[in-house]
């Protein structure tokens, strides 16, 4: 699989990575067996990045990445975390003796003395412009508990002041046929400045697999039903904000596109992978036949009127509610 400098890190990373959101919480419930084989899958299919987050099944998620790291030392994988998430989200709680509770926690969980990326994790907005926070992230790095660090955002305005400062390395943000605002100024300014894009929820959680239909039903534990209206966290997070009713018909004209021998699925990713600027891809996977076809995703090639039809859906659908909020 093609592999792309990831920023600042320097670390090259598979253009199609790996969102563990799934693997701890929040998605319905997995079994602890079945999340080892998606990461083992992944990893054969020649995946090289991991994305996680303390909070992901109150650290079950990096658990099951740092165990399965540990059985398998022979491979060469870069794990992102992400941290800020577990208490409440003020921005005074930004603070070096906090982040040094969280990465410890992080690093025990991983099983490893220095994380590779550490994320803060869609922090209040005031976070970003904060000096402080960053010379505390820095000190970390001097310290050698982290390697790199950057941020994970929900508006563009947060990605582009988080740009603008050096110790920056990457930018993890919502990108997708749905979503598609940071094309704009939040890619150029990133290629740029040499920070890392990951593009996340790149199947609006789930919409974009064309799998999905009116009559679908969710668990009651499962952010596709509890979150719609963003009652737990940003509804962004949640079909990308968008409709669900609207996107469905969205998705209809988006499979218009899709060539033949292509998942939808794989479609929606390989568009992102072709974005200038993006470095990595993190779809989820809940299994290992979903883990192995997003792998695929790398393979495969999509002409200029694929890209053109995405930007008409977007512009018909979704421009109007979307563009100004995030």
């Amino acid at each position: 699989m093609e592999q792309r400098t990831l920023g600042k890190t320097g670390r090259d990373v598979s253009v199609v990575g790996l969102g563990t959101w799934q693997l701890g919480a929040d998605w319905g419930n997995v079994d602890p067996a079945q999340a080892r084989a998606v990461l083992a899958a992944s990893a054969e299919a020649g995946v090289t990045f991991f994305d996680t987050a303390d909070v992901y099944g109150d650290g079950r998620s990096e658990q099951a990445i740092g165990a399965f790291l540990a059985d398998n030392p022979g491979l060469d994988i870069t794990v992102a975390t992400k941290m800020g998430r577990r208490m409440e989200q003020q921005p005074e709680n930004y603070n070096l003796a906090n982040f040094r509770q969280w990465v410890d926690r992080s690093r025990r969980n991983l099983g490893t003395d220095s994380l590779d990326l550490v994320q803060l994790h869609c922090p209040p907005t005031a976070v970003y412009s904060n000096a402080e926070v960053y010379d505390a992230l820095d000190t970390l790095v001097s310290e050698g508990a982290i390697r790199n660090y950057g941020v994970s955002v929900e508006r563009t305005d947060e990605a582009l002041e988080a740009i603008r400062h050096e110790g920056t390395a990457s930018v993890q943000i919502i990108l997708n046929a749905f979503r598609l605002k940071p094309l704009d100024a939040v890619l150029p300014a990133a290629k740029a400045a040499g920070v890392g894009i990951i593009a996340r929820v790149p199947l609006a959680s789930g919409l974009l697999s064309g799998k999905y239909s009116k009559e679908t039903s969710f668990p009651e534990n499962d952010h596709r039903n509890y979150n719609r209206a963003g009652g737990s966290f940003d509804v962004g997070e949640t079909f990308s904000g968008v409709d669900y009713e609207l996107g469905l018909k969205a998705v209809a004209e988006f499979e218009q596109l899709v060539p033949e021998g292509a998942a939808t699925a794989q479609a929606a990713i390989a568009w992102i992978i072709a974005q200038e600027g993006v470095t990595s891809v993190i779809p989820g996977a809940r299994n290992v036949e979903q883990a192995k076809s997003n792998a695929a995703a790398a393979g495969v090639s999509l002409g200029a009127e694929f890209d053109e039809g995405v930007r008409w859906i977007y512009d018909h659908y979704f421009r109007e509610a979307i563009h100004p909020r995030w």
